[in-house]
């Protein structure tokens, strides 16, 4: 693993003390039942915690980044909240324990993995109903969306599958066997590829978004780790398309992957049990979920470097930022 100097360490922090934006990062406890607000005009300082309900997993911003929404699991419905003030909103319908949510880029439906009863659950955000219930394989998780908007990714844990679901016609258009326990399944900015973990397998499918077939299986080797202790599950992909951030659970590592040969660059320490990873909206740092640590480290995404790490509640699991 490369090393960095205490001076390119200092330049670094001080970096991370004055971001070109301000915004606020979103960070759902899962023991806790509450949310903690991260402010990057206070240096990543907790500004907020609030109580959201039982068993807060799946978290997102809306795109115009008025409105948190957030997945209560145990509470089998998805809460909305107001991003500046934190009061709530309003109730979201779902069904039983909502995991992960997606909102469709134009901001108008909200897609949410129903894990106990094998279904996708499509949400109308203006009138807040209950558009649609998609059947899906077992144990649907991972939530992602096209950038136009046009295709829903749902995969499901105990099937083993993405599944490719047309937004108009609310039907399943592909199904794509992966490896053991999909977790994540997050599109390139250019919509041309979908990256589907899996937490078991130890891998990452790189889907063609045309023929929906796989192109690539990134694999990872870390020294000193167990294989088994390798679980894929979040993943970013810079807008540029040149890197992807992989976190890989229980491993208390995120790799880094060239976007375009699918090569791992490094494997950068965070804190115990890494699950979710989510952008600044400069994409100047990468936040991250570390569930056993209770805390969240921030990475410099120009020099691939950890440079501050947060406590925020118990266990973290998912994390947004609202956007410039």
């Amino acid at each position: 693993m490369r090393r960095l100097s205490l001076a390119a360490l200092a330049a670094t922090l001080a970096l991370s003390a004055s971001p070109a934006y301000a915004y606020k990062v979103f960070v759902s406890n899962e023991k806790g039942n509450d949310v903690t607000v991260l402010d990057s005009e206070q240096d990543f300082a907790v500004v907020d915690t609030f109580d959201v309900g039982q068993r807060p997993r799946g978290i997102a911003v809306s795109p115009d980044g008025k409105s948190l929404y957030v997945c209560t699991s145990d509470d089998d419905i998805i809460k909305e909240f107001d991003t500046e003030t934190h009061a709530f909103v309003r109730t979201l319908p779902s069904g039983p324990d909502p995991e992960l949510l997606v909102v469709s880029p134009s901001g108008d439906q909200l897609y949410a993995a129903n894990e106990d009863d094998n279904l996708v659950t499509v949400i109308d955000l203006k009138s807040g109903a209950r558009l649609a219930e998609i059947p899906v394989g077992v144990e649907p998780e991972g939530m992602g969306v096209s950038p136009d908007g046009q295709t829903i990714v749902n995969t499901s844990e105990t099937t083993n599958m993405a599944h490719f679901i047309d937004r108009d016609s609310q039907q399943i258009t592909a199904n794509v066997l992966v490896d053991s326990r999909p977790r994540f399944a997050q599109y390139k900015k250019d919509g041309t590829e979908i990256w589907v973990s899996a937490e078991i397998g130890g891998t990452v499918s790189v889907i063609d978004a045309a023929t929906k077939e796989i192109k690539h299986k990134v694999t990872f080797e870390i020294p000193g780790i167990r294989s088994e202790a390798i679980q894929p599950v979040g993943i970013r992909i810079t807008d540029d398309g040149t890197k992807a951030y992989i976190a890989l659970g229980p491993a208390n590592r995120v790799a880094v992957v060239d976007a375009k040969t699918y090569e791992v660059l490094d494997y950068l320490l965070v804190g115990q049990r890494v699950w979710q990873l989510a952008f600044s909206p400069d994409q100047k740092y990468l936040f991250t979920t570390n569930g056993l640590s209770n805390d969240v480290t921030i990475i410099d995404v120009a020099s691939d470097r950890a440079v501050k790490s947060v406590q925020v509640g118990q266990q973290p699991w998912g994390v947004a930022a609202t956007p410039e």
